[in-house]
């Protein structure tokens, strides 16, 4: 199977008045596994049925292998899709659901029957081919369905939510067989979801969504590490945020009040080449599992930043515990992980928090 490259160029799409989608560029590379992420709203499923042909964009191109496939109908574009709620047949056996687009394709008999047995056994599930969908569990039903869009053998595959009705579990064990299938395959693959863990875990790189506009593009580990706005560090895992002020900028080093903890001397990252003025106003931000509890110094000599604090909530969540730590008039999210014989610790414990300076961000506001 030949591996093909999406790409969007300026695609808008709206309906009436309403803008839904503005100006999307985006290079999917062939033979990735790419994710669409962002809230309801943002567009993602949107742009996933656009591709598929169900939507149709008022400007821009839609490239498939360097084609522009924008006015083709839904039935004529090699793509493949599988829906959130799996859309089988349900008075169909798993055979025949399988098999309906390759009868609707009038293939014979002979090559239908060996790409239906292929596909089944691909899934796993060639034992099942006389079942109907409601003999069969719910992840037994996605495989069905990806089963049914695989067999036709699409240029790019689809995957509008595929694992939002399965239950934790299932959801991890099926987002490791779609990416593991995905990977033998070879298949272009796009997949929407609101859930940051299955984009982190699946993709070779994502698209962060807001309102219709594209926010970022990149690894899991460059959204997660280095976001270019405050949308996408919040969306893309968890974030301290708090509001400040400039007092002043010396050398290297930022002088800011934030607000509710106090005057804060943070340096300036190397790779930042702005000047911030005075009184200008930004968002001090950084990740719950980057604050060490009573400890004296960051890793390899970087310089930290203290604070005083007292535990005022917590939550045990298996691998972590997660504390609500009041500094100042602020409430901090500080992460740590849990071992077992590990006590939580009891409410009002003074903490010494410690942070690298390397894991601070700012935003302008």
């Amino acid at each position: 199977m030949k591996k093909v490259s999406v790409q969007c160029r300026n695609i808008r799409l709206a309906y009436g008045s309403t803008e839904v989608l503005k100006n999307v560029n985006l290079d999917i590379q062939p033979g990735e596994f790419f994710a669409l992420l962002g809230p309801s709203g943002s567009g993602k499923s949107t742009l996933l049925r656009l591709i598929a042909g169900f939507n149709k964009h008022q400007h821009g191109e839609l490239l498939v292998d360097g084609h522009d496939i924008g006015q083709q109908e839904p039935w004529e574009r090699n793509i493949g899709m599988v829906f959130q709620s799996y859309a089988l047949w349900p008075h169909l056996s798993v055979w025949d659901n399988v098999a309906f687009g390759l009868v609707e394709r009038k293939v014979d008999k002979r090559t239908l029957q060996a790409k239906v047995s292929a596909a089944l056994d691909l899934v796993g599930l060639s034992a099942f081919g006389q079942r109907k969908p409601n003999q069969l569990s719910g992840g037994q039903q996605q495989r069905v369905a990806l089963a049914r869009t695989i067999v036709i053998e699409p240029q790019v595959l689809l995957l509008d939510e595929p694992l939002s009705n399965l239950d934790k579990t299932l959801r991890v064990q099926m987002r490791q067989e779609l990416l593991a299938l995905q990977r033998r395959l070879g298949i272009t693959t796009i997949f929407v979801t609101h859930d940051q863990e299955e984009a982190m875990t699946t993709a070779d790189r994502m698209a962060v969504l807001d309102q219709g506009v594209v926010q970022q593009v990149g690894s899991p580990a460059e959204l997660y590490d280095e976001p270019v706005n405050a949308f996408v560090a919040n969306f893309v895992g968890t974030m301290n945020m708090l509001d400040a002020m400039v007092l002043s900028q010396h050398s290297d080093n930022l002088v800011l009040d934030v607000k509710g903890v106090g005057e804060m001397t943070i340096p300036v990252p190397l790779k930042v080449s702005r000047l911030y003025v005075k009184d200008q106003h930004v968002q001090l931000s950084f990740r719950p599992h980057a604050v060490t509890v009573d400890t004296k110094s960051g890793p390899d000599g970087e310089r930290t930043i203290g604070m005083q604090g007292n535990v005022e909530a917590s939550e045990f969540m298996g691998e972590l515990t997660r504390y609500r730590v009041r500094v100042g008039t602020q409430s901090l999210s500080v992460e740590q992980a849990h071992y077992a014989g590990l006590s939580k610790l009891p409410l009002g414990t003074p903490l010494s928090l410690r942070l690298s300076s390397s894991q601070i961000r700012l935003f302008a506001v």
